[in-house]
């Protein structure tokens, strides 16, 4: 049984086009497959017959563990964060007391995590220590480097 996973619209429409790929065009192909291999004679010293049927198996195990993550995902309405307090779906600016550095995250699901982008985890050590926090606070975040301190500077949508 997985957690509840907060995602966007954009998020979900997504996860559900990889899952229809997967059973409309991955499956069928992965079939063809073992059928071609079978066909190449004894199967118990065929290669590809075993590389196919592995192949199958992963496959079935990502469809399956898709669908739970379906099951389990549960659509955020922007309109209705609460911009007061840092949480799933809000930027935060914050700086780093130790660097003065300034930088914005958008905090996500582990699902939707891209540092790239600017997303990170609500499950990672930033995301962790800046939840729940308001403009002005400071978040101690335990980091393998130890501890960072950053001031929430402002949160938004």
């Amino acid at each position: 049984m997985s957690a509840i996973q907060y995602v966007t619209k954009e998020t979900l429409e997504a996860m559900k086009e990889e899952l229809h790929h997967m059973r409309a065009v991955e499956r069928p192909a992965a079939s063809r497959a073992i059928a071609e291999a079978r066909e190449k004679g004894d199967l118990k010293e065929n290669a590809e017959y075993d590389a196919a049927k592995e192949a199958q198996g992963l496959l079935e195990a990502k469809i399956a563990s898709m669908e739970g993550a379906l099951a389990n995902a549960r659509v955020i309405d922007e309109s209705t964060i609460d911009t007061s307090k840092v949480s799933i779906l809000t930027k935060v600016t914050m700086t780093n007391l130790s660097t003065k550095k300034k930088v914005t995250y958008q905090i996500v699901s582990e699902k939707e995590a891209d540092l790239k982008a600017g997303k990170i985890s609500i499950t990672s050590p930033i995301g962790k220590g800046v939840l729940g926090k308001q403009k002005g606070e400071t978040a101690e975040v335990q980091a393998p480097a130890g501890v960072i301190k950053f001031k929430i500077e402002d949160i938004t949508i």
